[in-house]
């Protein structure tokens, strides 16, 4: 490519870019807590005993037993789900030290590589948990006895039933493996040698033969992180069934300049491999590329190729669950994240189309043409279309050997709508993990989205329908959820206890999935909040439940309109918007606070003169200057003296936040004070102005708390010449009066 064309490229891409930071940038959380607000606000639990160990990963919640398995570096945790801190239970599972001084002889770490990091926990049976550990570049699996019940209040490693863990946990803590548990055989993604070059798809334990991906082939996979692995049914006949594995891998299109693919695989669970080839090996595994781009105008599409994680959102037909996608950009110029939706139909269909080939002159990748043999490649023996066959070994050789050199599917798998349900561009991190719940509201079921960020926040979203496949997004709430900033490793939730538990490589917490008091203390703050979680009960914002019998109830999810859901509430919104009065001085500034609740709202200044009807909007201009915080007036004139309404409108419904009744006092007024300061009766006839123009300064003066100076002048003004050194003598006088009289005391500050 010529150095012309690269420019040109480089331009495009640019361009690019900036049309889509500028068409995709975020809305503004309604709510942020920090770390030290969202302790306060008492909806959150923070691990708090002591452990000298780091990078702690949630592998299993168990509801049955009301606890939470959490593995870190040396440590296995059994937690209470309700309260995080209470008796927990502990095991110390170190790697051993002959171990461990292998590990740092092979070159390795001796903190963050050689210890045995807790990488599976998996349910054996109602007693028993299966578990792994890196070993310290040593994989090495056990049995935890966890008890019956969640009475029993049991926890503790078999020491008799030590064994290798290859296969089923990989050997560097840094590489991520995925696994399940099913009918006692383990199935995992996971690399299975000591140098990580090694990665496999891999099946073990049981009574079935070990099985695995074809070794050090590319086009099955190739240098792949495996972010998920879940099990969906096909249909009724349990031998359809499959699992699928969520992973990104590199592209073997370009091998100088490696591009990321995200893939979904499966294998069938009763896959026997083949007789001839492929034995060992699974005979049925396919995978396809997941796509997450946005559409461009000119055909070109922003993709966002990295898959970090991935959500399983089941539904009343287990067969057709909805899975949730974080994706992050993989490229240096643009940088990113997006949240894609995939429905298993789209999946299924795949993975029934055209097989990917290549050949011709230009070895391109293209659909295969010929003959697909019988059974179809990928199908599982004993199902609904291979009833006679019961096992992988009595498919023929050629659909074995297709099998082998056609392992990937040649059409993507598109989102839903062909397009990502959220997406950020210019912002300043990255989606790390995603949570979904399924949440029952007024106005119907919402799915809100609780999004983990490198930075160690979360984030609380719905999107909402609007016409014509448009959608609006909304961020209820951003919490940083640890003291450190440390990226979010893992997060599950649980709907029954309406908790969010989330781990990082310094902790874990568990918090609520709803905070409705710190959305406002009025009806309208409650609704324009639309947080499908919580309500307005005719007293307070609260969570809202579909069994609530009380007709007070108000929420508005899908339009936020407080005009119609609050009515005869409405005037609530204005309790934090009574009159306040601030003094100016004429040439000096004056700052009008005002902070609406909702970030989304805008803001209005509408000013009212004294003894007049007519009201005028403020803008940014001259004098006056508009920011978040509230309305700067500069250089004051008397003639600004009135009332400043502070209007904040969200969803067509407006309401006044503050009204300051501004009063703008003369140089000269603020010089006779300090003229006369003594005897604040003196000003009433003072000659700088009509008499009865200082009544209301004559009464502020005859409060001796009131200090004059400060009140007024704020270090913005002085008064200059002949009324400055008048005033500094009366002061000198006033001074060896007082300490005539009485013993030292504080001065008053010229």
């Amino acid at each position: 490519m010529q150095p012309r064309d690269l420019l040109v490229l480089a331009g495009a891409l640019l361009s690019l870019y900036y049309a889509t930071a500028k068409e995709f940038s975020p809305p503004t959380p309604r709510v942020q807590l920090s770390f030290r607000e969202l302790k306060a606000s008492n909806t959150a639990h923070f691990l708090n005993f002591l452990l000298n160990t780091t990078d702690y990963r949630i592998l299993l919640k168990d509801e049955d037993h009301d606890r939470m398995y959490v593995g870190s570096k040396d440590y296995i945790l059994s937690l209470d789900l309700q309260d995080i801190n209470r008796e927990p239970l502990i095991i110390h599972w170190p790697a051993k030290q002959q171990r461990i001084e292998e590990c740092v002889l092979a070159g390795k770490d001796s903190t963050n590589e050689c210890g045995n990091f807790i990488r599976l926990i998996q349910p054996w049976n109602r007693t028993h948990l299966y578990t792994c550990g890196t070993g310290a570049y040593n994989p090495v699996c056990t049995y935890i006895n966890r008890g019956r019940k969640a009475q029993d209040y049991i926890f503790y490693l078999d020491p008799d039933r030590v064994e290798s863990g290859k296969g089923k946990c990989a050997y560097d803590p840094k590489l991520d493996s995925v696994s399940a548990l099913i009918n006692e055989e383990l199935y995992s993604g996971v690399y299975i040698d000591f140098m990580g070059t090694d990665a496999a798809i891999f099946r073990a334990m049981g009574k079935k033969a070990a099985m695995r991906t074809d070794q050090y082939n590319s086009r099955w996979l190739n240098d792949p992180a495996f972010v998920h692995v879940q099990l969906i049914p096909e249909s009724a006949e349990r031998n359809d069934d499959k699992l699928y594995f969520f992973f990104r891998e590199k592209s073997t299109d370009a091998p100088h300049s490696p591009t990321i693919h995200s893939r979904i695989g499966r294998v069938c669970l009763n896959d026997d491999g083949g007789h001839c080839c492929l034995v060992n090996k699974w005979s049925t595994f396919l995978k396809a590329r997941l796509i997450c781009s946005v559409p461009g105008a000119d055909g070109i599409e922003t993709h966002f190729d990295e898959l970090q994680d991935v959500f399983i959102q089941q539904t009343q037909d287990s067969k057709n669950p909805v899975i949730y996608a974080v994706f992050s950009s993989s490229g240096s110029v643009f940088k990113g994240s997006a949240v894609c939706v995939y429905s298993m139909a789209d999946i299924r269909m795949v993975f029934n189309g055209p097989f990917a080939h290549k050949e011709g002159p230009n070895y391109q990748w293209i659909p295969y043409t010929g003959k697909i043999p019988y059974p179809r490649p990928g199908t599982c023996p004993g199902g609904t279309f291979t009833p006679s066959m019961k096992s992988t070994k009595d498919y023929p050789d050629e659909v074995i050997n297709f099998m082998r050199t056609h392992p990937v599917m040649y059409n993507p798998v598109y989102p839903v709508h062909r397009q990502p349900l959220l997406v950020r561009t210019n912002v300043n991190y990255r989606f790390t993990t995603i949570a979904v719940d399924q949440v029952d509201a007024a106005d119907g079921r919402y799915e809100v989205l609780f999004l983990g960020t490198d930075l160690g926040t979360v984030q609380k979203v719905i999107v909402l329908p609007k016409d014509d496949l448009e959608t609006e997004e909304l961020i209820l709430e951003e919490v940083e959820v640890f003291k450190e900033p440390k990226p979010i490793r893992s997060m599950k939730i649980s709907s029954k206890r309406q908790q969010l538990y989330v781990s990082s490589e310094s902790g874990v917490t568990h918090l609520a999935l709803h905070r409705c008091d710190v959305y406002g203390e009025a009806c309208a703050d409650c609704c324009l909040a639309r947080d499908p979680y919580c309500a307005w009960d005719g007293k307070t914002c609260s969570r809202y439940s579909a069994s609530s019998k009380r007709r007070s109830r108000r929420q508005d999810v899908r339009h936020g309109n407080p005009i119609r859901q609050c009515r005869g509430y409405n005037s609530n919104a204005n309790k934090n918007g009574m009159d306040s009065a601030q003094y100016g001085v004429e040439g000096s500034s004056a700052f009008l606070e005002c902070q609406p609740r909702s970030p989304q709202a805008i803001v209005k200044w509408i000013f009212q003169k004294d003894n007049s009807d007519r009201k005028k909007e403020l803008r940014s201009e001259g004098r006056f200057l508009k920011t978040d915080q509230g309305l700067l007036i500069r250089s004051l004139q008397l003639s600004d003296t009135g009332v400043y309404h502070c209007t904040a409108t969200e969803n067509s419904f407006k309401h006044t936040v503050i009204r300051v009744r501004l009063h703008v006092l003369s140089s000269e007024a603020v010089t006779a004070a300090l003229l006369h300061s003594d005897n604040p009766s003196a000003l009433a006839s003072h000659p700088a102005g009509p008499p009865g123009a200082y009544d209301e300064l004559v009464q502020l003066l005859s409060q001796p708390e009131m200090g004059l100076i400060n009140q007024y002048c704020q270090g913005y003004w002085r008064p200059s010449g002949s009324a400055l050194s008048e005033a500094k003598d009366l002061q000198d006088q006033k001074r060896a009066r007082n300490r005539r009289n009485h013993p030292p005391t504080e001065e008053l500050q010229t």
